[in-house]
């Protein structure tokens, strides 16, 4: 299918709603819990002027969308329709209109936001000059119950958004409070982030949702990783709470196998051992237990820690030190510019110029 080979990620699909939501009504279908409604915030963060408008069409019947106004007008009574608040016309400004879980909505709701999705009305109330309009789905291949008739779908700009890749997502991670341990078992089976379209046979990858695995009530996503890693963050849980809970949130083979990883972190040295102590520090024998040690300290980088984490970066393999420094480059990375205007890490920069080759004008 042409249109999963051109499937775009997030950042794609922000400059999209910007570029043609004023105009056209842009309809994002995606595997679950992959970030689609995140959609609102990011294009929000760009368009601060505007109104962030969240309707949830799995909620709505037709009557939650506008109800009637009864008018006394000279002409004699007439009937008029006043839309939800939720719409966030009252505010006075342009709005950016999500139509969430477009197609699981009743057929009643599918029916009236057309009109809105077309001709940016809602009842006979246009929206402010500037508004963006835009929905989202889930894969109908998934067997959620995403439908569209053809007279809706043939209204939209119809786009596929990927997964993100490994890491896209540790990238995010870094700087969204992912535990480490997560972020390290996400770069160690990067096939978590993999899409179940590319698999015949769910046994294949056994840790993501497939429309043909049956029994398999839990599995990992993104959003299902970002509740794992709110697990592993909570302090004084036992080893049996923490697997139970971790089978019902990413599911059974995903919550082993991270299981072992959190054994694993357990034996890495502690974040004040290496600022008290940078050349005495352990050094994890495991490439994962390093992965996980640098993850750790870009999400956890402050003022008072590049010094004694760039002394103990030295006594790190080449690749490890390559792994941070493609950390901090991140355009994203929060840190950035208080790692890289540390003279140590400068002085280090230079001593390894070749990883900044590409960074080069």
């Amino acid at each position: 299918m042409q249109q999963a080979l051109y499937a775009l990620n997030i950042d794609q699909l922000v400059n999209l709603l910007i570029g043609l939501g004023p105009d056209r009504t842009v309809l994002i279908e995606g595997d679950m819990g992959i970030g689609k409604s995140t959609l609102l915030k990011l294009v929000h963060e760009k368009l601060p002027g505007h109104h962030p408008a969240y309707f949830d069409c799995t909620t709505k019947d037709v009557g939650d969308m506008f109800i009637p106004r009864i008018s006394d007008a000279e002409t004699g009574a007439y009937v008029g329709f006043v839309p939800n608040e939720e719409f966030g016309l009252h505010h006075g400004k342009p709005v950016i209109l999500m139509f969430d879980e477009l197609g699981k909505a009743n057929p009643s709701v599918k029916l009236a936001v057309n009109r809105t999705m077309l001709e940016r009305t809602v009842g006979n109330t246009p929206l402010p000059a500037g508004s963006i309009v835009f929905a989202t789905t889930n894969l109908g291949a998934e067997g959620v119950g995403d439908l569209l008739k053809a007279h809706t779908r043939n209204r939209l700009t119809v786009v596929r958004m990927r997964k993100p890749t490994s890491t896209e997502w540790i990238e995010w991670g870094i700087n969204n409070g992912i535990n480490p341990t997560v972020l390290g078992w996400v770069k160690d089976n990067p096939q978590v982030m993999t899409s179940f379209t590319e698999y015949d046979n769910p046994e294949e990858n056994p840790y993501i949702y497939h429309p043909k695995a049956v029994g398999r009530a839990a599995f990992v996503t993104p959003r299902s990783l970002h509740a794992a890693s709110d697990i592993l963050n909570v302090d004084g849980l036992d080893d049996d709470t923490v697997t139970s809970a971790l089978i019902g949130t990413i599911g059974d083979r995903g919550a082993m196998d991270l299981a072992a990883y959190v054994k694993l972190a357990n034996q890495l040295p502690r974040r004040e051992e290496i600022l008290n102590d940078p050349m005495g520090a352990k050094v994890p024998d495991s490439v994962s237990g390093v992965c996980m040690v640098v993850y750790r300290a870009l999400a956890t980088m402050s003022a008072d820690f590049v010094d004694a984490w760039m002394t103990y970066l030295d006594r790190l393999n080449t690749e490890a030190q390559g792994l941070f420094a493609n950390g901090v480059r991140a355009e994203s990375y929060s840190k950035r510019g208080l790692v890289m205007t540390n003279k140590k890490f400068t002085a280090w920069a230079m001593a390894n110029g070749y990883m900044f080759a590409a960074d080069k004008k």
